[in-house]
């Protein structure tokens, strides 16, 4: 039953710390990529990249705004799969 429900967990894990950094990189490929940003599809991935940004989405401040994102929101990619590799770890060591 553990070994179960730690791999019910480790997939969860997985997954979400997955898509988090997704959520970032598509937000990233959009806009610097010039995407419309009326668009709804860039909207909404905006929208959701933002608070999953956390303190990463200003930290640092370029002129340029297209630079500013990648900077940023690619930090924050970076955060959210180390902190999913971590988190992976030590859900495993549970087994």
């Amino acid at each position: 039953m553990r070994t179960r429900v730690v791999g019910i967990a480790v997939g969860v894990v997985s997954w979400v710390g997955l898509a988090l950094a997704v959520v970032l990189v598509v937000h990233v490929v959009l806009t610097v990529g010039g995407a419309n940003p009326d668009n709804p599809i860039t909207s909404t991935i905006k929208a959701v990249a933002e608070p999953v940004a956390l303190a990463f989405k200003d930290l640092f401040a370029p002129a340029d705004a297209k630079l500013k994102v990648l900077v940023n929101f690619g930090l924050a990619a970076l955060f959210w799969l180390a902190v999913r590799a971590i988190v992976l770890k030590l859900v495993r060591r549970l087994n």
